[in-house]
């Protein structure tokens, strides 16, 4: 499970994730948290085509409250 920032900060909702993916994808950044690389870690703007990344929120080392899966299909980042 990976963690988000949005414009540095994590976020305090799911909604609150949603509503920064749609209105500016490059605010947000995806963290990588995995001891084994193989995680994308960046802008949700750039990140690949079609590339399911599962992550939890507030904050994935210390508050998992909430879940989701960011994936960026023709050009549209959204979250599940």
């Amino acid at each position: 499970m990976q963690g988000t920032f949005i414009a540095g900060k994590r976020p305090a909702s799911k909604k609150a994730l949603r509503e920064a993916l749609r209105t500016n994808p490059a605010s947000v950044r995806i963290e990588a948290t995995s001891y084994f690389g193989n995680e994308y870690d960046g802008p949700a703007s750039e990140m690949p085509e079609n590339v399911n990344v599962y992550i939890v929120g507030p904050d994935p080392h210390t508050k998992r409250n909430w879940y989701g899966t960011i994936v960026r299909r023709n050009g549209d980042v959204v979250i599940r």
